[in-house]
């Protein structure tokens, strides 16, 4: 048996999944199952199969790039979907892991990589977040929320989840008319207008991407806001001044584990004495470990999806006060099959903006992403801290009714 075989064999128990490669008959791996799907799929090459069982985090993907491994219907989501519940996070398994020698290799450059001095931060970002506006135009909300979106219920529309998104983190903030917000990595400035709008605050956001910058600052201008809402292009670790709140969203993905300390004792020096901080990121839910190959090659270089015991960790002894932990479990995984869905209608779009080989790594990064939320081991982890015990409420109680409030108007 050929190892591509034992591989798939190994991969794929529930459900079916059909190869079809040049010489030799289709075969058919697994056992029906209308939850699971049937997938099929076509090697162009006899070299397909190699690179995919020598390291198949990195090769998979970027045979799906390069069109030598294709799927029936285009149906990536559909293959994606049949592997990654067959290894679900919650039954241990796992039969698409490297070998322990390129897992090796790839731990040691993984931890080189999410060093992220400052001029790396800047060019990882670039890279992911300076694409061309018109990209992300074809498949985020209006107001280009490009993070988790909070679904009150499954069925609702990306537009509405991700104004709620902005309500719920907007509650936790406890804020006051005349307060100072700092928004780290503030995107295409959407959480910083929603927060004046709602609040009367005063907000400085800041980013390393100056196609968002640009954005940011336009939205601000055309609002009437600029003199209340700044944004300015510049590391966190280069901010001055005091702010009685602090919101990061999506942003401390791409800080990087030997930066964390940093992160949190420069939040802490920035705060007020009565400050309060919400951090929303993508977490996991194991032990430390390290990004996939393929998306920290293709998707976010330096980029790195924290446990929460590494965040924890992080902050200890920096006095500041951890009062509330929240996990999001599958309101990403909604988010994430609404921008592919997206990203499908707007195909031609895409193709005529890049090529054909950046669409398929964009299906396939979305792809991959959705699974890991609803399959895998990811989840989104809002973390909130105060530098006084007693600035916030002792109940959750302002939260929920805040949001409430905020929903209503």
């Amino acid at each position: 048996m050929a190892l591509i075989d034992m591989f798939l064999s190994r991969a794929v128990k529930r459900g079916q999944l059909t190869l079809h490669r040049p010489g030799k008959p289709p075969a058919t791996f697994g056992t029906p199952d209308p939850e699971y799907g049937h997938v099929t799929i076509r090697f162009a090459d006899h070299g397909v199969a190699a690179r995919i069982v020598r390291n198949p985090a990195l090769a998979a993907g970027e045979m799906y790039m390069d069109g030598r491994l294709t799927v029936d219907r285009d149906d990536i989501m559909g293959l994606v979907r049949l592997l990654k519940r067959n290894s679900a996070w919650e039954r241990g398994q796992n039969a698409l892991k490297p070998s322990a020698f390129v897992t090796g290799l790839g731990a040691v450059k993984h931890r080189l990589d999410r060093i992220n001095m400052e001029r790396r931060s800047k060019r990882n970002v670039a890279h992911h977040y300076d694409l061309s506006a018109r990209l992300y135009d074809l498949f985020l909300d209006a107001d280009k929320q490009y993070s988790c979106a909070y679904y009150t219920s499954p069925d609702n529309p990306l537009e509405q989840a991700q104004t709620d998104k902005l309500a719920h983190i907007a509650a936790k903030l406890a804020l006051r008319p005349g307060m100072r917000v700092l928004d780290i990595g503030c995107g295409w400035g959407g959480m910083a207008l929603y927060l004046n709008r709602h609040f009367g605050v005063e907000v400085l956001g800041v980013t390393l991407s100056e196609e968002q910058l640009k954005i940011a600052r336009e939205r601000a201008a055309a609002a009437g806001v600029a003199d209340q809402v700044r944004f300015e292009l510049i590391d966190y670790r280069r901010v001055d001044g005091r702010f009685d709140r602090i919101v990061s969203v999506g942003m401390f993905e791409h800080v990087g584990p030997p930066q964390y300390r940093t992160f949190f004792r420069k939040c802490r020096d920035l705060l007020t004495p009565d400050g309060v901080m919400l951090l929303h990121t993508i977490g996991r839910l194991g032990p430390p470990s390290v990004t996939d190959d393929w998306t920290t090659k293709y998707i976010f270089p330096g980029g790195y999806n924290p446990a929460l015991s590494e965040v924890m960790q992080a902050f200890e002894g920096l006095k500041l006060f951890l009062t509330d932990v929240e996990v999001l479990r599958l309101h990403y995984a909604y988010t994430l099959h609404e921008w592919y869905a997206r990203t499908l209608a707007a195909r031609d779009a895409i193709v005529a903006l890049y090529d054909e080989r950046f669409y398929r790594m964009w299906t396939f990064y979305l792809a991959g992403a959705a699974n890991a939320f609803e399959n895998g081991g990811l989840v989104n982890y809002q973390i909130q801290f105060s530098r006084s015990r007693t600035a916030l409420p002792i109940t959750r109680d302002y939260m929920i009714e805040g949001e409430r409030a905020l929903r209503r108007g």
